[in-house]
């Protein structure tokens, strides 16, 4: 049984390959104080008085990190905005390996989203395992790439809006939201960037050309790409093109076999080369890890079949799938090394809101990290130093 360590305790992950996200270490232990990662050492140089954590036949990797999940374990943001429901959709990701995410509130009433980013607030102080910040889906979107939004919710930002977002800012952590140039103007996108917010495109309709506007007044992420948004086009690049085009712009992939063709997410791979880079994030639901067959959305019944879910007219309403699942498809369907898999669940995303201490087995980065096997089961997930969730109470070996 892995032990329970406290976080101030140091100790040493052996025995695994190590993953620090550049490159895989043979011999290699992870060093592990006050829940940072202090170095990747030669495993012949670790003091045999410090306790160790024996990984021995596994991969130990960065944890993920998810920039969109609306839900997980039973509970919607949505329906359920208080720290309990963070605590649970946090808990619930961390049983398939995610160990950083944004909660993140779909369009909604004014009154919800000033409930939510206090409540960013209060799980910020609570320091809830695995809460990195709140992500605003809408409600500044646009009717023509609604998706699953409810239309009657979606307009554009008044000056009370920005006004009490920027109040907000740097009081609940990382601060991600998406935003239509039909609703949202480039003066309040320079104002929101000023404040802290990273600024991300989507569900919108507009031209490549009104992005290059978007892009100058510090947006740099677009939304799960292909999705929501205008196609690129032989005469009309749109947002999927200038996405693909632009160095600047860090675009989110819900990699489920759904929402994208296989074919469209290895041309997008291909086109895509950085600095800003393709990273996956789940679109997740209240159904991960759960058997339940629906939920409901502002008023509207959401149906799960088959890996899917679905309005009743067939519109997708976010995804049903986890981090380690989308790992998975682009490592065995598209074709991507095991590396560039992990970097796409764990550095790309970190670095897309550049949160420097996430996403990588670095010195001085959060001691989040996986212990998984070579056929990408998952074993354990550390938080900050401390197992947060075992995949089972027999493995044997793991000792301090």
């Amino acid at each position: 049984m892995i032990p329970s360590l406290p976080a101030s305790f140091s100790f040493a992950v052996t025995g695994g390959k190590v993953f620090d996200g550049a490159q895989f270490h043979d011999g290699k232990a992870l060093i592990i104080a006050d829940g940072r990662i202090v170095e990747v050492a030669d495993l012949r140089a670790v003091s045999s008085d410090l306790p160790r954590v024996d990984a021995a036949g596994t991969l130990v990797v960065p944890g993920f990190v998810d920039l969109q999940v609306n839900g997980g374990g039973g509970v919607l943001l949505n329906n359920q905005p208080d720290l309990d429901g963070i605590r649970t959709i946090c808990a619930a990701h961390a049983r398939f390996g995610t160990t950083a995410l944004l909660p993140t509130l779909i369009t909604d009433r004014s009154e919800l989203r000033d409930d939510v980013l206090a409540l960013g607030r209060d799980a910020v102080a609570a320091m809830i395992p695995g809460y990195l910040g709140l992500h605003l889906e809408g409600p500044h979107l646009s009717l023509a790439r609604k998706g699953t939004h409810d239309p009657s919710l979606i307009r554009p930002m008044r000056d009370e809006d920005l006004a009490r977002l920027v109040a907000s800012a740097g009081t609940f952590g990382q601060a991600l939201i998406t935003v239509a140039p039909e609703s949202v103007t480039v003066q309040q996108v320079l104002a929101l960037v000023a404040a802290g917010y990273h600024v991300s495109l989507g569900h919108t309709d507009t031209s490549c050309s009104k992005v290059s506007d978007y892009v100058d007044a510090g947006v740099t992420l677009v939304t799960h790409l292909f999705n929501a948004m205008s196609q690129m086009g032989n005469r009309e690049p749109g947002l999927v093109g200038a996405a693909l085009n632009s160095g600047a712009l860090h675009c989110g992939l819900i990699a489920d076999g759904f929402h994208v063709d296989p074919v469209s997410m290895q041309v997008a791979l291909r086109a895509k080369r950085g600095p800003g880079r393709i990273f996956l994030v789940t679109d997740a639901m209240s159904s991960i890890g759960t058997n339940e067959t629906g939920f409901m959305l502002n008023g509207r019944q959401v149906y799960r079949r088959d890996g899917r879910l679905t309005l009743a007219d067939g519109t997708l309403a976010g995804a049903d799938i986890d981090m380690l699942s989308c790992v998975r498809f682009v490592r065995d369907k598209i074709g991507l090394s095991l590396e560039e898999a992990l970097n796409m669940a764990s550095l790309y995303p970190a670095d897309a809101i550049g949160a420097a201490a996430k996403g990588r087995l670095a010195p001085g980065a959060d001691a989040d990290f996986l212990l998984l096997t070579p056929t990408l089961d998952l074993l354990s997930t550390w938080i900050g130093g401390t197992c947060m969730y075992q995949a089972s109470e027999t493995r044997q070996g793991a000792r301090a």
